[in-house]
């Protein structure tokens, strides 16, 4: 009797291919089921979630990059095998060195339209060197506006460090060039407000080294380095009234540019402004 209720119970068992689909849903578990092989019951299929892959931010930009301070920053950057593009009115310089072929150069113009955020999709960082002189509304348009675009554009674009090569205020000279000073606090408070934790401000004075003009080169170090030699220990003269801005120690280029691209790229070079001496010491141990 009891054989026979084993062997009904095996029957059952048998003829039902999914039942031990249903109890362990594991492929070893198929060979205990007689008969053809079950098969296990359709799973739904899923559409694949399509993801936006936003391209590595490892290179540096930098605004201007074929003026003054901007070519040290550039060539700063290829001495350093950073990633660095360079966006000006004219693009590639006419310079015969080597590190300028190491540079990508875009022409662009940041008073014409607003295109510049197509270039910031893979920057970490952007360095602004523009500035220029000329009338207060041009001044203001160059230092201040131009700027400014620039700032919002790569807070848009997701840039996270944004570095902007400001001036020292220099007191009687800052009202006679009223438009140039007020263009460059225009941009700085842009700086402090769209990046308020990766914003770095240089505030430097006199900025001295070889000049290229054209043609001609003009070593501006000739008058520059004896007055940052004579000037740099006087600190705490710089608080007198009146006389204070007068002593001011002119800075060299390339201290400038080395500041400029530890500020960009060393997220331990906390954010707002550096003055000269900031400068210095950040240059002079990078």
């Amino acid at each position: 009797m009891v054989a026979a209720a084993l062997g009904r119970a095996g029957a059952k068992l048998s003829g039902d291919r999914s039942c031990l689909w249903r109890i362990a849903g594991n492929e070893k578990w198929r060979s205990l089921c007689s008969g053809p092989a079950a098969k296990p019951p359709p799973h739904p299929t899923e559409e694949a979630e399509t993801v936006d892959v936003q391209p590595e931010r490892s290179k540096i930009l930098v605004l201007g990059g074929n003026g003054f301070v901007g070519s040290h920053v550039c060539r700063e950057a290829v001495v350093r095998d950073i990633p660095v593009a360079s966006l000006n009115r004219s693009g590639k310089p006419h310079i015969d060195e080597p590190w300028v072929n190491k540079v990508e150069w875009i022409r662009g113009n940041l008073i014409g339209p607003n295109t510049i955020g197509e270039h910031m999709k893979d920057v970490s960082a952007v360095i602004s060197c523009v500035g220029g002189f000329g009338s207060n509304d041009t001044m203001r348009k160059i230092n201040g506006d131009a700027n400014v675009k620039a700032i919002n554009a790569a807070a848009d674009s997701g840039v996270k460090r944004f570095v902007y090569v400001s001036a020292s205020d220099l007191g009687f000279a800052s009202y006679i060039l009223r438009g140039y000073f007020e263009g460059k606090k225009a941009a700085e408070n842009a700086v402090m407000s769209r990046f308020p934790y990766g914003g770095v401000i240089l505030r430097p004075g006199f900025i001295h080294g070889t000049r290229r003009v054209g043609s001609i080169q003009l070593p501006l170090g000739v008058i520059g380095t004896p007055l940052e030699m004579a000037f740099r220990n006087l600190k705490s003269m710089t608080r007198v009234p009146v006389l204070g801005n007068l002593v001011v120690p002119p800075v060299k280029v390339t201290s400038v540019a080395k500041a400029s691209i530890r500020s960009a790229v060393d997220n331990a070079v906390p954010p707002g402004v550096l003055d000269v001496w900031g400068i210095m010491r950040l240059g002079d141990h990078y």
